[in-house]
């Protein structure tokens, strides 16, 4: 069967093909890779490792293989991911050596309260540092947020990695500690560390049932309207799409600076009011936008991506309108799946049913 991201998995190979020369026959192991990020690292591996023939291996950390089967089983069936259920603060380490890690493991969907979110942060990446020393690893990628820079002063079009503000949630003070730890265990250890700050994202995966502004609207857009907007509409976001979120972490892993942090996202700010309209246009042009009160003052969350665009060559290919199109056609597609699954399965179960009565009308 065509895997529905095919277009987007050819655009992140095209984008860095260079790059995988380096795992071919490596073995990677990833924290996280049952989420967002995970799920789109595990993707892109594995489209590349079957179509370059690198004959690399990778290891998953998750909380739940039962739920990564249902989410994406053909990603948890592969012959090439191995998958470990455990807490990636406790979590047994795999034996043998990794040439690469990937830390994504914690999760901002999840309600927790402060300190559970930090111990998240913090003990589990020192967790992943150690195993990392132990397994050999000679690259390391964390993927932190842009959470760690606190709230963007309003004089401040675009947030540079330089910017030394103070995190104003415990998710960015986690967060802001764990790059800390990252930097000591590099220089004491030996082997290269890279920080991949992510900001907004939109794209396949992305949850439509969680905080996150931009899968909340594409689940009222397919749900045929209104879109909501809880709150007032002003704060500034921008979003970069999966497929080039993909193309940035592997670059930044197998090409970044070690010890340097990177931000990841697209530069082009727009509000949560305008993000709204712009799904109602590309998706569904009749629906209504309700927006709530008035504004008080405006939030940004934006970007500088000029490290990564200058040391990396990164680049956004994919635009706001074309990952609004791709995102929504891809839950749809999900969704149709669903229901015909659900219809499978009532049409299975009534003719059991027919059966059953039947057998039991003729043994009487």
């Amino acid at each position: 069967m065509l895997n529905p991201l095919a277009k987007d998995l050819d655009s992140v190979l095209r984008q860095t093909a260079p790059l995988w020369h380096e795992l071919r026959g490596g073995r990677l192991f990833i924290s996280g890779g049952t989420g967002y990020f995970g799920c789109w690292l595990l993707e892109t591996f594995l489209w590349a490792n079957d179509r370059l023939e690198l004959g690399a291996e990778v290891t998953v950390l998750g909380r739940d293989f039962s739920k990564f089967l249902a989410k994406a089983p053909h990603l948890a069936t592969h012959p090439a991911v191995h998958f470990i259920q455990g807490d990636v603060r406790s979590f047994r380490f795999p034996s043998g050596q990794f040439t690469h890690v990937i830390h994504a493991a914690t999760d901002s969907t999840a309600p927790a309260d402060a300190n559970d979110t930090v111990d998240v942060a913090v003990i589990g990446t020192r967790r992943m540092l150690k195993f990392a020393a132990k397994c050999g690893a000679k690259r390391f990628l964390f993927t932190s947020s842009g959470a760690v820079y606190g709230p963007q002063p309003a004089s401040v079009d675009q947030i540079p990695e330089w910017f030394e503000g103070e995190p104003s949630t415990a998710y960015g003070e986690g967060k802001r500690t764990a790059e800390e730890l990252c930097l000591s265990y590099a220089a004491k250890h030996g082997f290269d560390v890279t920080i991949a700050r992510g900001f907004a994202f939109i794209g396949p995966y992305l949850p439509i049932d969680a905080h996150f502004a931009a899968g909340n609207f594409i689940r009222d857009a397919l749900e045929g309207g209104p879109i909501q907007v809880n709150g007032d509409g002003t704060p500034l976001r921008s979003y970069l799409y999966a497929s080039d979120l993909a193309t940035w972490m592997w670059t930044i892993l197998f090409r970044g600076q070690s010890r340097r942090a990177y931000n990841v996202g697209s530069e082009e700010a727009i509000s949560i009011a305008e993000l709204a309209h712009c799904i109602k246009e590309f998706c569904v042009p009749d629906a209504s936008v309700r927006v709530g009160k008035a504004a008080k003052n405006i939030q940004r969350y934006v970007p500088s991506t000029l490290l990564a665009r200058t040391e990396l060559g990164l680049r956004q290919t994919v635009s706001l309108g074309d990952a609004i199109r791709r995102t929504y056609h891809y839950h749809l597609r999900a969704t149709h799946r669903d229901e015909r699954q659900e219809e499978i399965t009532w049409q299975k179960s009534r003719s059991e049913t027919r059966t059953s009565a039947m057998a039991g009308r003729v043994s009487s």
